[in-house]
């Protein structure tokens, strides 16, 4: 029982480090006699990138275009933790691979797949992702709300690739929403979680008696 509790604390501690990075982050970057032009330095920009400066693939998905696309973006990000949080608590080391893959994945995606987006922030697309994958586990499990989660992202993001993002989050946010960093995430959440399961399932069978 203490072991369950410590697990899922040291899940939580996660979530708190990654929503404290980007809200310093997100505070360095307000001009101030202190003022750090951290967007210009860490951002995703498709021309830095292809000049060397890699570490932006990662650190693009932790800067934010104003206050309320970092609240929505972190509480999104505590709700989903919490949603799937059964597939965590037990290795909170899971969520932290989790995370940082598909920090990755979703840079490189947009890098290769949309070279014409030239400048992205947030983590609404790493997001998506960590919503499949969850989906993806529950439908594993044996959760039928798996597939209603699973089938409701996709639809989400299958608007959004025809329509885009509704007139709202983009004066909200003050940015053009990029829909296709969703759909990166969207793919590389799924990918993650079979990829994990097809793992999980070799090296369960490894090890039987």
């Amino acid at each position: 029982m203490l072991n369950h509790k410590s697990n899922t604390v040291g899940l939580y501690h996660f979530v708190v480090v990654i929503s404290l990075i980007c809200i310093g982050l997100f505070a360095g970057d307000i001009p101030t006699p202190a003022f750090l032009p951290i967007d210009q330095y860490l951002s995703y920009q498709y021309n830095a990138i292809t000049d060397g400066q890699i570490w932006r693939l990662i650190t693009g998905n932790l800067l934010h275009t104003n206050l309320w696309h970092l609240l929505m973006n972190l509480a999104g990000f505590w709700v989903i933790v919490f949603l799937h949080e059964v597939h965590y608590k037990r290795h909170p080391g899971k969520l932290i691979l989790l995370f940082l893959s598909l920090c990755l994945l979703e840079g490189i995606g947009l890098y290769f797949f949309y070279p014409s987006l030239k400048a992205y922030v947030g983590l609404s697309g790493l997001l998506h992702g960590l919503f499949a994958f969850g989906a993806v586990m529950d439908i594993r499990k044996g959760y039928r709300s798996g597939y209603l989660l699973l089938l409701g992202v996709i639809i989400k993001v299958g608007y959004e690739q025809v329509f885009g993002a509704t007139s709202s989050i983009t004066q909200l946010i003050n940015a053009r929403v990029a829909t296709e960093s969703h759909l990166v995430g969207l793919i590389c959440g799924i990918l993650c979680a079979l990829c994990w399961s097809t793992i999980a399932h070799r090296f369960k069978y490894h090890h039987l008696p």
